[in-house]
């Protein structure tokens, strides 16, 4: 990892810091009910969020439906939460799709206050690495905020590329999404001292644990935007190494909530906003092509929501 400002690696401290003592934070983006950006809805989910003591927050990125916002909108969300974080805590907000647009939604970023950036997968066409390799250089050169690569879909890097990435002036970490641990174990040995890894698999409690086994201890949670109880309560039984909690809650919670967002594509983000408005959350619904859950499936998260806080002795 190469950083040549102070910012990048003020930005590295703070985040390994944040890491070692919360998850990682990812709120939703608040849609009025006609799909208008509700703007204080946002700013109250998001106080909430960083209320709970997240390790960092990440602003429109998946779970805040990044890929749905324009770049006005993507201004508004990114700055309400720098707003909110009010340096207390690392923003890094989520950019994307090819390098010239991503390069865009950078600037943008900046201007708004985040501290860093995580660089989703690029749209639609699969790359050969020295593509991959590219992509990140082409943006590195074009902003001064520190960059973290997500690999995850059509993006995997082989360890040629990675160790090139991993010299790219400014790129200092990489969230994972594959859970491939065989790969994901020779990436962090041939990873640089002060690179920062994430644990980026989807509902990202489950692997948590296989996770850390290879060197990659933080994560995202999802649940942590609709029941920070439940998120924090694991990370801290999984950092004690108190099994028996940890096992209490993967059966009775984390394993009945992916089961049900395996049931339609796009729960990953839906369920997680219902959720939400299930505790009274100014979210609102997602945007198309997202869905809202069904009533069926609402019912049966309403269940499985209550019986999650009630394993911790929070209450719906």
């Amino acid at each position: 990892m190469s950083l040549d400002s102070d910012l990048g690696r003020d930005t590295v401290r703070r985040l390994r810091d944040g890491m070692a003592r919360g998850v990682l934070s990812f709120p939703l983006t608040s849609f009025h009910d006609d799909g208008s950006l509700d703007p204080e809805g946002l700013r109250a989910h998001v106080a909430a969020q960083i209320a709970t003591a997240p390790g960092a927050v990440f602003p429109a990125c998946g779970t805040g439906e990044f890929f749905s916002l324009d770049e006005d909108e993507y201004r508004r969300v990114v700055a309400v939460t720098a707003e909110e974080a009010a340096g207390r805590l690392p923003v890094v907000a989520g950019i994307g799709y090819g390098w010239a647009q991503a390069v865009r939604f950078a600037r943008i970023a900046e201007e708004s206050g985040a501290d860093a950036l995580l660089v989703l997968p690029h749209y639609l066409v699969a790359a050969p690495q020295d593509g991959l390799v590219a992509q990140l250089e082409q943006i590195a050169a074009r902003t001064s905020l520190p960059l973290i690569a997500y690999q995850r879909g059509q993006v995997a890097f082989g360890i040629d590329a990675f160790r090139r990435i991993t010299e790219i002036p400014g790129v200092i970490g990489l969230k994972d999404g594959h859970s491939d641990l065989d790969r994901l174990q020779r990436l962090t040995l041939a990873a640089p001292e002060d690179f920062l890894f994430f644990n980026g698999a989807s509902t990202a409690e489950i692997q948590a644990r296989a996770y850390a086994t290879v060197g990659v201890p933080s994560y995202s949670s999802a649940v942590h935007a609709f029941a920070p109880e439940i998120a924090n309560a694991f990370f801290a039984a999984l950092n004690a190494g108190d099994d028996g909690t940890v096992d209490k809650l993967l059966r009775g919670f984390y394993v009945p909530l992916v089961e049900l967002r395996d049931r339609v594509p796009g729960y990953a983000v839906s369920l997680v906003k219902a959720a939400a408005r299930l505790r009274g959350r100014p979210v609102g619904p997602v945007r198309a092509p997202l869905t809202d859950p069904s009533a069926a499936d609402l019912a049966d998260l309403k269940t499985l929501l209550a019986t999650g806080l009630d394993l911790v002795g929070a209450t719906l």
